[in-house]
């Protein structure tokens, strides 16, 4: 499935995602004729089970989805969508074949069937037509709300891309259902960084791919950049980079099979520390190499370092990731580290966070 997944992702992404598109995305215009191709092939809701509408796919089948949207910075909420009905499925609830919300922070709470709270940074939160969240509170529970019941705040992230703010004051639930015992009640947080770290792979290989192309064609001295030692070096060390996110975040997909136990969180959280810091790296190295013409609107070079600066932010920064990881270790000790390293996970880490700058929706 993954093989047929991968084909069918990059000849549709490479075909419909234009320049033309992204601009007036960034405009501010929604693609209605790019999501319909993503409704119409089926990738909005691969990671519900087919007896809730969806393809059955597992994380590991999905890596090759997400890191193809971050490969051609597709400017929709792909990503989000395959999360959000991931979870309805794990819930027990029927997919939705239509753009999804999550949030990357915030906090809301139900009494009585009634919502109420702020969801802060909502992908699109604009042009979604529903947002999942999780509730805080003892007994964490899945809720679906129909964004036409939010007070929207408009922003937008430094790609261009919408972060909305909903708050939802007694809305009513579209559909809501405890979270299973083997889902974490950080699931929001775990899961969107897991996604953003494999976004953040494939914007990496669009980085580099771009940067060899100029360092190949373009000529000083009478001879390719790309053949002075200086630069040599700094692309092979952007391709260690870029090769080590990849491979961190594609673990981090093969790890949370199916959900199955929960999202495994120590290769998740290791995917999205190494993925931020070589967003960093990558995009200096990427903007040296092409000098001026780089910073310029109408190269596309900025199309992808513009989301590596916000992706690897989101849902988690690397400081957030990093106390998170680091607090863990320390607490298992040093009987718990080599045990966490061979099997991949590790108990303090898999228990979710009661209080982060980050933590979603999830108390």
């Amino acid at each position: 499935m993954r093989e047929i997944f991968e084909s069918t992702i990059e000849r549709l992404l490479g075909d419909i995602v234009t320049p033309e598109v992204l601009r007036d995305s960034e405009a501010g215009a929604w693609p209605a004729s790019l999501w319909s191709a993503i409704e119409e092939s089926g990738f909005a809701v691969a990671a519900a089970s087919e007896a809730q509408g969806g393809a059955g796919a597992n994380w590991a089948d999905l890596f090759v989805v997400a890191r193809a949207a971050g490969r051609h910075n597709l400017p929709l909420p792909l990503a989000e969508t395959l999360l959000a009905n991931a979870l309805l499925g794990e819930c027990g609830l029927e997919a939705i074949n239509a753009p999804l919300g999550i949030a990357g922070g915030g906090s809301v709470t139900l009494q009585q069937g009634r919502v109420s709270g702020t969801l802060l940074d909502v992908p699109w939160g604009r042009h979604v037509g529903h947002v999942v969240a999780i509730t805080a509170g003892k007994e964490p529970t899945l809720v679906l709300l129909d964004t036409a019941d939010a007070q929207t705040t408009l922003r937008q992230n430094i790609a261009g891309e919408p972060r909305d703010d909903l708050h939802f004051e007694r809305a009513a639930c579209v559909s809501c259902m405890p979270l299973p015992g083997d889902l974490q009640a950080d699931a929001l947080q775990l899961g969107a960084a897991m996604l953003r770290s494999a976004q953040i792979a494939g914007a990496l290989q669009a980085v580099l791919d771009l940067t060899i192309l100029y360092a190949t064609e373009r000529v000083q001295f009478g001879k390719p950049i790309g053949a002075f030692q200086a630069l040599q070096q700094q692309i092979a060390v952007l391709s260690e980079h870029v090769a080590a996110s990849a491979v961190a975040a594609e673990c981090a997909f093969s790890a949370s099979l199916d959900g199955a136990g929960g999202f495994a969180a120590l290769p998740i959280a290791a995917a999205k520390v190494c993925s931020a810091e070589a967003a960093s790296f990558a995009a200096g190295v990427a903007h040296t190499v092409h000098g001026a013409i780089g910073f310029t609107h109408e190269h596309a070079l900025h199309h992808s370092t513009r989301r590596l600066w916000s992706w690897r932010s989101e849902f988690g920064n690397a400081t957030v990731w990093a106390q998170r990881l680091g607090t863990a270790v320390c607490a298992a000790g040093s009987a718990g580290l080599w045990p966490a390293l061979t099997a991949g996970r590790l108990a303090p880490l898999d228990r979710p966070v009661t209080a982060a700058p980050l933590q979603g929706v999830a108390a």
